[in-house]
């Protein structure tokens, strides 16, 4: 159990094979905001965030935002960046932590341009060893829509097991109507991670 997250020492840039995964910062708005323009009729039916269009603004906030709460421990958010073009891939981030197992959920999303190309899953990987070895997570989720499938094969091909499905778990952000829940997990058992820290 951690008692004291605020005092982990943990960097803002995390490094895969072909992204960058950089915690956000002021400026990175206008990006942000491109990147959610050209992706917003393929993110609006699956994430509550993108019922409207953001103005840059409100991408500048959120920005800033994510960089606090990435400070104090209440949430961690990364961009995600091309090695080869520098341009913005997309995001992902870990969210409704649970420090005293450790437990956190792990969310994401891609631009447009840029889907089915292995980026969020390679992100994925990255952050789930990252959340084993750095923060000593012993369990870490993924949750979509049943109906959406491409989040759930992001899932799946990460080596996160679908645990169960939560029905009627929630109403739909647009069209009120009652959703399942599909609950994906990846755990690490006491054992292994008092024996990789021996």
């Amino acid at each position: 159990m951690l008692q004291r997250p605020i005092l982990l020492d943990i960097p803002d840039r995390l490094e895969s094979e072909r992204l960058w995964l950089r915690v956000p910062r002021p400026g990175d708005g206008a990006a942000i905001n491109q990147a959610v323009r050209e992706s917003f009729e393929e993110l609006r039916p699956w994430l509550p965030w993108a019922a409207t269009l953001p103005t840059v603004a409100e991408s500048e906030e959120f920005a800033r935002r994510s960089a606090v709460s990435y400070l104090a421990r209440e949430a961690f958010t990364w961009l995600l960046w091309s090695k080869q073009t520098g341009d913005l891939i997309g995001a992902s981030g870990m969210h409704d932590l649970n420090w005293s197992v450790p437990s956190m959920q792990i969310g994401y999303w891609v631009r447009t341009s840029m889907t089915g190309q292995g980026y969020i899953t390679e992100a994925v990987r990255t952050l789930t060893r990252f959340a084993f070895d750095v923060l000593g997570a012993y369990r870490l989720e993924i949750r979509c829509d049943e109906r959406n499938e491409r989040s759930a094969g992001v899932a799946r091909r990460a080596g996160f097991v679908l645990e169960g499905v939560l029905r009627n778990e929630r109403r739909h952000h647009l069209s009120q109507e009652l959703r399942n829940t599909m609950v994906f997990a990846a755990v690490k058992a006491p054992s292994e991670r008092a024996s990789s820290s021996s």
